[in-house]
């Protein structure tokens, strides 16, 4: 597709990109699977106890309540935007001090949006440096004692972010693509992170195949309310260029 694509369809690749011809736009989007884990400590308002998340690799799946995840990537020449668009939730059950039972749960959705400049482009290796924001709404609740003391704020903010991308050839269809992000700055959250590596495989012109982990942190706290959490797991992706 020759023209500018839609920046609510502009996302985080996790998948290889070629080179653009210039003056024309190429792009791709990545439905993909996130099986995303939580960790870190949630106390919903101020008073209310504070339940720490502390997941091992094999609790992935068993605290995924539920998640959609959507990214891609448009690029005309040295120009980049990138996003991404993710949902999910993550229940864990444990004790709060004096040893009551207490379960608690957080669901996110957050929508970053980025734009850059391709800083190099060598033989076999693409870097890109971009700049933009991570909106955010996290719902936090949590419940002691079988519901005797329960806690349900919602909370949506906005973070400024920068990022670096780089996307290396490895061999013939074989790429990969490391991203990192960092942000918050106090202007929405206290700070954000973000890491993604993958490996991706071209299985054709116009379709790609992607495995690979993602990290992704925030520290967010206001009135009361306290979330300094971390959502990190593997990723599959099934990505289509046009």
């Amino acid at each position: 597709m020759k023209r500018l694509l839609p920046a609510a369809i502009a996302a985080l690749a996790l998948s290889a990109g070629l080179p653009a011809t210039a003056q024309d736009w190429t792009g791709q989007l990545t439905p993909y699977v996130w099986a995303t884990g939580l960790g870190g400590d949630l106390t919903p308002r101020a008073g209310a106890p504070t339940l720490s998340f502390d997941k091992s690799f094999s609790d992935v799946l068993e605290d995924l309540d539920g998640a959609f995840f959507l990214s891609g990537y448009a690029r005309r020449d040295r120009l980049v935007i990138l996003g991404d668009l993710s949902w999910s939730s993550s229940s864990r059950e444990g004790l709060v001090p004096p040893g009551l039972p207490a379960s608690g749960k957080l669901t996110q959705r957050s929508l970053t949006l980025l734009a850059g400049y391709r800083a190099l482009e060598a033989e076999g290796v693409a870097v890109d440096l971009l700049a933009g924001a991570r909106a955010w709404s996290i719902k936090s609740s949590i419940s002691v004692a079988a519901g005797a003391r329960t806690a349900s704020p919602r909370e949506s903010f906005v973070d400024p972010i920068v990022a670096l991308r780089a996307n290396v050839a490895l061999a013939p269809r074989w790429s990969a693509i490391l991203y990192a992000d960092l942000g918050g700055f106090g202007a929405g959250s206290e700070s954000t992170s973000q890491i993604v590596a993958t490996a991706n495989w071209q299985a054709n012109d116009n379709l790609y195949l992607s495995a690979g982990y993602r990290m992704l942190n925030v520290d967010y706290e206001s009135g009361g309310t306290r979330m300094d959490v971390t959502m990190s797991g593997p990723l599959f992706g099934l990505t289509w260029r046009f």
